[in-house]
């Protein structure tokens, strides 16, 4: 059958018309799309920098590992007074470094409504989640001591500067032993990211030194008793040890016991927190040095913060922030009570 030329021309401009109105359809719903997804971004961006007003009550939740450790018992304290002196309420717990107990600590500030949550967290990985939790419950979380693996959850990060610290109270240790001698390692928790950074600053000092040569490297776990049997196995194998590494002052104290039963003397001893315990031993000739953390002042300007954050919607620093550390020697040590100097 034959098609006229007319009626072909006449088929051949109704499809390209339904063509056209098709495409244009889909190019009207491309555009519709992508206008709904931009307007979707911009809308979970501005949630996310929203400033989080708590909880809707006047509750502070101090949250800490254990408080058998002075350090931590001087955080909690310190951060209690300053709630209080701001005129809060406050909630003093312990996570005993259990993530799991931590995340039910957070949910009772959250279920208790809680204006602000202050945090020296059980560990860096673990407790992202549950800071995650009291944002999305319009909780701040204002971290101390310890640092978490992701940036933009927490408000602030308030940390001493474990690195700096640790390179400083090791020239203390380079210097007492001479630049030479056989020596030991203490470290403390591996979930802990401070155990890995201190032992790195020692070692970024020591290093240099060809004639300082370590023998043993224990993991002790921030513990003065397990330092003390740590230590007791290490003089086993290594009577004539010169120094020994801690890195932190509960480690220091326990190694300081073990090598005073094994009647040794003239041994370098380091440590890193500022204890007013390992003060006394340094007064005492019994530990060489360490690197005051400045956990008092570090809990302080945490909570300052959180009050500056809830009525201002921002601290006006950064979410980290870095404390220098001080070496505490026989020369300081006078100075020294409660984790801060006079």
């Amino acid at each position: 059958m034959k098609i006229s030329k007319k009626l072909l021309a006449m088929i051949l401009s109704t499809a390209m018309l339904g063509a056209m109105f098709t495409g244009c359809g889909s190019a009207n719903k491309t555009a519709s799309e992508a206008k709904q997804g931009t307007e979707a971004k911009t809308e979970q961006k501005t949630n996310e920098n929203k400033a989080l007003t708590g909880g809707g009550s006047k509750l502070v939740v101090i949250i800490t590992p254990s408080h058998d450790n002075p350090f931590f018992k001087t955080e909690a304290e310190a951060a209690e007074a300053k709630a209080k002196e701001l005129g809060y309420e406050t909630l003093v717990v312990s996570h005993d470094d259990d993530p799991t107990k931590q995340s039910e600590l957070f949910d009772t500030a959250i279920s208790k409504k809680a204006a602000a949550i202050i945090c020296d967290n059980a560990g860096s990985d673990a407790t992202v989640a549950a800071v995650q939790k009291a944002r999305d419950a319009n909780i701040p979380t204002f971290l101390i001591d310890r640092e978490i693996n992701e940036a933009g959850i927490a408000i602030s990060q308030i940390v001493a500067n474990n690195y700096q610290g640790s390179k400083a109270v090791a020239e203390k240790f380079v210097e007492s032993m001479a630049e030479k001698g056989n020596y030991a390692e203490l470290t403390g928790k591996e979930s802990d990211t401070n155990a890995g950074v201190r032992s790195k600053g020692f070692h970024e000092v020591i290093d240099q030194y060809p004639n300082m040569k370590l023998v043993a490297t224990q993991c002790a776990n921030w513990s003065q008793t397990e330092a003390y049997e740590k230590m007791e196995t290490i003089l086993q194998s290594n009577p004539d040890i010169k120094g020994v590494l801690c890195g932190n002052d509960t480690m220091a104290m326990g190694s300081a016991a073990a090598i005073k039963a094994a009647g040794l003397t003239g041994v370098t001893i380091v440590g890193v927190d500022g204890s007013d315990d390992v003060r006394d031993e340094i007064k005492a000739g019994n530990i060489t040095a360490t690197a005051l953390q400045q956990a008092y002042l570090i809990s302080q300007m945490s909570v300052e913060q959180a009050d500056n954050y809830l009525k201002k919607g921002t601290t006006g620093l950064d979410e980290k922030q870095l404390i220098d550390c001080v070496v505490i020697d026989k020369t300081n040590a006078d100075k020294l009570s409660a984790f801060k100097l006079k």
